[in-house]
């Protein structure tokens, strides 16, 4: 057993052995199908603290010839499979965790050749005859094959650690893109190779450097989105087991949607929520909302309407494919919230191109970016929208129609205001507290079209009165109330039963002012 030859198990010992341990290990029945194939090239790219570590640890414990691993898989998912013992602790195994190389070479520019003698120094304890004067790995490593056919299982965590944080040093970038392209394309020796990283593979020129491989990304998952991050099937499962109320983890870190219907959680998020049994900002945590605003705050045209339309619970679109995958590269607004994308603050529609932001934790984030300075006006909007909220509560139409004039003067500057796309992400801007007692719905279909914004109680806060608001642009408040009762708005809140406060807001053009009508009755449905 050794350190980046044929690893050991304990690793993922800890994490099946953890308080909280969910069962991704069907992601191996997958990477066997695909060994020693033209797909066996993976790079896998998710946010932090995802759960990628995790995935190459279990590789490493599965393929390893440096332990026996039998009795670790003999209860989980991949055992139940057919040919599952056919590869288990059968292969040469080379972990390499970049992070831990950058850090111990000192310089960028001492990577690659930290990386090389640190790693021939163990492969001549096994082949001390073999390549007993090789300098260089990828020959090393195709001079065993040459002598034993023996291949290897290639597993690089963190591979994109040399663009996150010497992301200027383009020198050494290219020095290292090089080196990997020259260790695992076309090469012979080369059984799996399974790479995971928070960016996608950076592009090289007018090609990638590394074109072999099959990429798994937050904006194209593909087959492998299931088993990096938690579905929200095992949430549920988990939340069940620890009495925790499903509905609010979900409202606080559910988002991210791929293909099918499936949504993905941040197992940091998640579990420290059930662990400490309590619901607050974990995933944000591990980084500073600083990190964050440097992104917020560049000087792209469009950016800051996108970022306030997200903020008001609206969607973007985005054109993904022009993003250069590393983070200096920026050339339009749309490359930094594609980077926000990979990073985990957006979630990514692929159908439509859209982004948002994706659940309560990250929004959070968003507004303490905000709050920080240089946003003063939206800060104001945020600031202002309890008092808005207890306003309506009590019907006091007066104030609600100034409180929704300030927070149109001050984000007037950044939203085009011209039509009623614009005003409902002004009242959305406007109800952002609302989001602490209320599940918001925008443009729920109600049978006779489609209500603009309705929010109903979440269930410990039933004593609050569920808002149906109708929004008019240069007609009347009174018009929008009188919508919402004759096409039966009311109709599609389904189940629920209280107080209902019915919310007309018209916006008058000619003089720039929102007149508001409040109407309570008591529903039932």
């Amino acid at each position: 057993m050794g350190v980046y030859l044929n690893p050991g198990n304990a690793a993922f010992q800890k994490a099946v052995r953890s308080k909280i341990y969910v069962d991704k290990t069907m992601l191996l029945d997958y990477t066997n199908e695909i060994l020693g194939t033209k797909q066996g090239n993976i790079c896998v790219s998710r946010p932090r603290r995802f759960g990628k570590s995790m995935a190459v640890d279990m590789l490493t414990a599965y393929y390893s010839i440096g332990c026996d691993s039998e009795e670790l898989f003999s209860s989980l998912k991949i055992a139940k499979t057919d040919f599952y013992r056919e590869n288990m602790n059968q292969h040469q195994v080379i972990f390499l965790n970049m992070q831990r190389f950058l850090s111990r070479a000192g310089k960028a520019e001492n990577l690659v050749p930290y990386l090389e003698e640190t790693v021939l120094k163990e492969l001549r304890q096994v082949y001390p005859h073999e390549i007993e004067k090789e300098e260089n790995l990828p020959a090393a490593l195709e001079q065993i094959y040459s002598c034993h056919g023996t291949g290897f299982v290639i597993l690089i965590d963190e591979w994109d650690c040399i663009f996150r944080e010497k992301r200027y040093d383009v020198q050494a970038q290219t020095k290292y893109l090089d080196f990997l392209r020259d260790l695992l394309k076309d090469q012979p020796y080369v059984d799996l190779a399974y790479m995971t990283g928070i960016l996608p593979i950076k592009k090289y020129g007018t090609h990638s450097a590394l074109n072999m491989f099959e990429e798994y990304t937050m904006t194209d998952p593909g087959v492998l989105a299931e088993f990096i991050g938690f579905t929200e099937d095992e949430v549920k499962e988990l939340c069940d087991s620890h009495q925790i109320d499903f509905v609010e983890m979900k409202r606080w870190y559910d988002g991210y949607s791929f293909e099918n219907n499936l949504h993905i959680y941040s197992p940091k998020s998640v579990i420290d929520a059930l662990l400490r049994g309590r619901f607050s900002n974990y995933w944000v945590g591990t980084e500073t909302y600083e990190a964050l605003k440097i992104y917020m705050d560049m000087n792209f045209d469009g950016l800051r309407t996108a970022v306030v339309t997200m903020l008001g619970s609206g969607r973007y679109k985005i054109n993904p494919r022009t993003f250069q995958n590393d983070m200096t590269s920026f050339k339009s607004k749309d490359d930094v919230l594609t980077l926000l994308v990979h990073l985990g603050y957006l979630a990514y529609d692929a159908d439509t191109q859209e982004v948002r932001i994706p659940n309560q934790e990250v929004a959070d984030e968003f507004k303490n970016a905000i709050e920080s300075g240089g946003w003063e006006e939206i800060a104001r909007a945020l600031q202002s929208s309890d008092d808005l909220l207890k306003a309506t509560w009590e019907e006091n139409e007066p104030f609600v129609s100034e409180a929704i004039d300030q927070v149109h003067m001050d984000s007037v500057s950044i939203l085009a205001y011209n039509n009623e796309n614009s005003l409902s992400c002004v009242i959305s801007l406007a109800y952002y507290s609302a989001k602490q007692y209320y599940s918001a719905i925008r443009e729920l279909p109600t049978g006779k079209g489609f209500a603009d914004i309705v929010f109903l109680p979440r269930k410990k806060y039933a004593d609050k009165p569920a808002l149906l608001v109708e929004l008019k642009w240069d007609k009347s408040a009174s018009g929008a109330i009188s919508q919402i009762k004759n096409n039966q708005y009311m109709n599609a809140l389904q189940d629920y039963q209280g107080n209902l406060l019915l919310v007309g807001i018209n916006y008058d053009k000619n003089s720039k002012k929102h007149e508001c009508k409040i109407e309570k009755i008591l529903y039932r449905s």
